[in-house]
């Protein structure tokens, strides 16, 4: 079994003794550019694997979210600005995010509390029924992760951070000036997810529907489809203190049975 990593009793002295991000993005091969139909793996592993109820008796749900945060990974990151019914402005990243449909857009965000206990971020959402997804660059990935302070009620955390506010077209709250892109949002839906071992209610989702795409210009093609990435440069949450950059990519086509697998016939070749 891997050892888990120390924790830094110093951070930025430890930060300081490793190398620079690359300045440049960048497309690679692929790990293995002669890989056939068959092939299996790169690189078998002999280790065996060890099993893991997420229920059982003496397992506490922290190890799960332990578990799940360094292996589901790398998550995208939803920068949500939201808005108080009293007009209070909030900020916050979250990394249980993704997106699940396009036409229309929909997306998922996940909060660690039930409605009852609700944070701003979610109580938000809940009262005003919209909110801003703001994707986060590597260019402003400390002042988004300062706006996960523990600063007490009433604080903006935009003060904190010192990102941009702008104005949107459908919402009323702003957007992070700096994000290459946000995506105007409105609720869709809300589901609280209960405890398996103690049926006291943990967990929140909601989904949203996007109203208004915000994309910085040169980071977008002509007809509005594609987004560079080496101008986007997103950051994605690992487990622990730890993110990822992206600087590096490599492309891969999708396959087609008839044509590359050699259909049925072909199939049956590789199989054997």
């Amino acid at each position: 079994m891997s050892t888990p990593r120390p924790r830094h009793p110093d951070f930025k002295t430890v930060e300081s003794s490793r190398p620079p991000p690359s300045p440049s993005f960048k497309y690679t091969q692929t790990p293995s550019p002669s890989w056939t139909f068959g092939s299996g793996a790169n690189t078998p592993s002999s280790h065996t694997h060890i099993r893991i109820d997420p229920y059982a008796p003496n397992r506490s749900s922290l190890l799960n979210y332990k578990l799940l945060i360094s292996s589901i990974v790398p998550r995208p990151i939803a920068f949500l600005s939201t808005l108080s019914p009293d007009g209070k402005p909030n900020l916050a990243p979250f990394s249980y995010f993704n997106m699940v449909h396009h036409d229309p857009p929909i997306f998922v965000v996940g909060f660690s509390s039930p409605v009852a206990r609700a944070k701003d971020s979610l109580r938000n959402i809940l009262a005003t029924r919209e909110c801003v997804i703001n994707i986060i660059s590597e260019s402003f990935v400390e002042a988004a992760n300062s706006t996960s302070v523990d600063a007490p009620y009433g604080i903006s955390e935009w003060d904190v951070a010192g990102l941009t506010g702008l104005d949107c077209e459908v919402v009323k709250c702003k957007r992070v000036g700096e994000a290459v892109v946000s995506v105007e949002a409105r609720l869709d839906m809300v589901k609280e997810w209960e405890s398996r071992t103690s049926g006291d209610k943990t967990g929140t989702m909601v989904v949203l529907e996007g109203l208004r795409f915000w994309v910085r210009e040169d980071a977008v093609n002509e007809e509005g489809s594609l987004v560079d990435p080496a101008v986007l440069r997103p950051i994605g949450r690992m487990g622990g203190i730890t993110y990822s950059r992206v600087n590096e990519a490599f492309e891969l086509p999708r396959p087609k049975f008839e044509e590359d697998v050699g259909g049925e016939e072909g199939l049956e070749k590789i199989k054997n």
